[in-house]
């Protein structure tokens, strides 16, 4: 029976690591969108560990890419913490929704969950922790913070709009992105993700 529980163990260690790996790599790649937000898919490894193991290990790829990129941060490590924040917010509820029924429906309800909790959490985390990081440890003045979503729409004037306008609407494209891919690649990888005898 121990051998049983240390090899399950290894191999949820051993797919963990995968996974953050491929996070670490796909963080890399950057698709900038609108003022100073980019996309990337790096959460979705941690979307598939959570799918296939648990939020626990979900949560885990996050902060082991976070940890891993924070030793080149170019954004005193605001962005890091933003993003383990923002990953987080959709690989726990999206999780633990679609591990009580593992099906297509689930699978969706899942990941529209994860997408609207991650918006919310983007908006507010970034109007009262965020935005104001970024104003003391990287001496960004509010109005070039607030500039940056003007030359967007000019309706932008305040942080408050900013975060509205311009972080709530790209978390949604974000959580959507990392829907879609979810949705065509988990079924094809997840036997690779379980242990023989695993669903």
């Amino acid at each position: 029976m121990a051998d049983v529980r240390k090899k399950d163990t290894v191999f949820t260690l051993t797919r963990c690591g995968i996974l953050a790996a491929m996070a670490v790599v796909l963080y890399y790649i950057e698709i900038p969108v609108v003022a100073f937000y980019k996309l990337d898919l790096s959460t979705l490894p941690a979307i598939l560990a959570g799918f296939a193991m648990g939020p626990v290990q979900g949560v885990a790829v996050v902060v082991i890419k976070n940890l891993v990129h924070m030793l080149g941060t170019s954004t005193a490590c605001v962005g890091e913490v933003a993003d383990i924040i923002m990953s987080s917010c959709f690989v726990i509820p999206a999780s633990l929704i679609y591990r009580s029924h593992k099906n297509r429906k689930s699978a969706v309800q899942a990941m529209a969950a994860g997408t609207i909790l991650m918006t919310i959490s983007g908006i507010l985390v970034n109007y009262f922790v965020l935005i104001p990081a970024y104003q003391v440890l990287m001496n960004l003045p509010l109005d070039v913070i607030v500039g940056m979503g003007t030359k967007v729409w000019s309706y932008i004037d305040s942080t408050v709009k900013l975060v509205i306008f311009v972080t709530g609407p790209f978390n949604l494209l974000k959580g959507f992105t990392l829907s879609v891919v979810t949705y065509l690649l988990y079924k094809r990888v997840s036997p690779l993700l379980h242990q023989k005898g695993g669903r």
